[in-house]
Formats: C-alpha cells, structure tokens, sequence
C-alpha cells in the first residue's frame, strides 16, 4: 500500500537557505548553503508564551505543537483560530475557553534539546497514564524500504546542513516530513500537524535524525506514537523512559544496521539483512557532514 507524503519543506525555497561565500581550509575562495533561522514569537490567547528561533516554514504547526506538548494545549481544546503575521514573525493561538497555561510558565528545568529546549517537568505531565497501542509492529522490511525512502528525499539536511528531521510514517512509508534547527521544533511541527489533520497515532512510526533523549521518547508517547527511530544513538534515561512506556525505541539505524533497546517485542524480523545494501559512501559523507553541523553526528 502507498502512502503518498502530504507535506514537506521545500530545499529550493529562498526564505529557508542562503548562499554565502567565504574561504575553505586551503584558503581557497568557496560558497555554500546556509540554514537561515529567525525568531517566531507565540501567543496563546493573547498572552505571550515564548521566542523560538525556526526555519519559518510551519509557524502554526509549530505554534500547535510547542502547545501541545508543552501541555498548555489539550488536544480536547477548541481552537479557534490560528493567526501568522509575516511582518511581526508573531503566531497568534486562539481557543474556545481559556487554558491553564500560567502555572506552566513558573518554574523551568530545561532539557538537552537544542535551542531553546523544552521545560521537563511540563514534558512528563500524563506520562505515566498514557498507554502506546500493543498491537503495533514493525516489520524489518518496512524499515529498510522507509530509511530508502527517507535517505532519498530532497531536503534542507542536505542541502545545507544545521537542521534536524522528523517523519511521521505509516507501515513503509513517510507521511509528513518536518525540519527545523532544533530537533524539538521539529517534532512539534509534527504534533501540530496532526492535530490539524486529526492524524490517528496508534498505527504511526516517528523517525527523527536527531539523539534519542529523554525529551524524544516524552514526546513521541504524549503523541501516541508506539514505534521511534533515529539514526542517532541513545540516553541512559531516554532507554528507561521508553522501556517504562514500553515504546519500541531504534537508533542507531542506518543502511542494515540498527539496534533496538526497548519495545522490542513489536519488531517482526521479515528481511534478510545481508540483502539489505549499505548506505553509500558519497551519501555517508553527505549525511555526516550535514550532521555534524546541526550536532548529531553519525
């Protein structure tokens, strides 16, 4: 079955990358992409929540997403309306009745997530009650079909590096891919976007370029998401987390190789590994250049 990936960011776009010239490490004269960020400002109902440096591309998916995993948002919650001013790089977040959002803004522990990070204590809120669906599996050809897929997509990764990438997948294939400079931006655009597009979690598998943290496996069970995959490695207490939500969490996940540290029961072993082709040198190279600039090296 094919499902066609319904929104992703568009490498060629001018507002998103920007060519500059300076001199490489024999002093020769080189030009290359850059990844341009700037600030979007959220309010929630006309109070001001937070500051964020993005990509711009997805203001009112991220604006959603920050509410929604933060908390500040139930997914229960009427919103009204959801209002980008281009000019002002301001969001606007508008719901039927008030939000419980000022306890949210005392008292802060921020994670390891890269700018601005995420507030823990806000993150692990309903983490104990939420139950991820046991009947999810993982097929290890759906696996190797979707990294294909996923290796081969245009994106601002590639082109300009000092990003991070996330994917909402179904079975073996990719249904929204999101990039920011921050890898918890860029969950967040996922989980304003399916709460825009009332996307079911149950049968999902997130993907993420980005370290599989504790803040990555809190997010991915508040979404619902059963099944998390990185090409990047492990935390200690992301591992805990996920085993104690019993989420099937992967890193490490490239070309045939991959390890899984929790949730392992969903994986059904269906490929033959030896078969599987490694990933290529030049796309290797690419990757890992790309990588080390945002901070998750291979």
């Amino acid at each position: 079955m094919t499902h066609p990936l319904r929104v992703q960011p568009d490498p060629s776009d001018p507002r998103l990358t920007r060519r500059l010239r300076g001199l490489d490490q024999a002093g020769q004269p080189v030009e290359t992409s850059v990844t341009v960020e700037r600030p979007l400002t959220l309010y929630l109902n006309g109070q001001e929540i937070v500051t964020m440096m993005t990509i711009l591309d997805r203001p009112e998916d991220l604006a959603l997403g920050y509410l929604l995993n933060q908390g500040m948002l139930r997914r229960e919650d009427r919103v009204t309306g959801v209002e980008y001013d281009e000019d002002l790089q301001v969001v606007v977040v508008r719901t039927e009745a008030r939000t419980d959002f000022e306890a949210k803004l005392r008292k802060k522990t921020l994670t390891s997530g890269c700018a601005q990070g995420t507030a823990f204590g806000d993150l692990m809120e309903d983490f104990a009650t939420i139950r991820l669906p046991p009947e999810a599996v993982l097929h290890t050809s759906w696996l190797y079909r979707l990294l294909h897929t996923l290796n081969t997509l245009p994106s601002l990764y590639l082109e300009a590096g000092a990003i991070h990438g996330c994917a909402l997948c179904r079975q073996d294939q990719p249904i929204a891919y999101m990039e920011d400079v921050g890898r918890h931006n860029a969950v967040d655009k996922i989980a304003g976007w399916m709460f825009r597009e009332n996307e079911a979690p149950g049968d999902k598998i997130f993907y993420t370029t980005g370290r599989l943290t504790s803040e990555m496996v809190i997010k991915t069970v508040r979404m619902g998401i059963p099944i998390l995959i990185s090409r990047s490695g492990f935390t200690a207490w992301g591992v805990e987390l996920a085993r104690e939500a019993n989420l099937t969490l992967i890193g490490r996940c490239k070309g045939r190789r991959f390890v899984a540290l929790a949730g392992e029961a969903r994986i059904v072993f269906d490929a033959d590994a030896a078969q599987v082709p490694e990933e290529s040198a030049r796309h290797w190279r690419k990757n890992s250049a790309a990588a080390m600039e945002a901070g998750d090296a291979p």
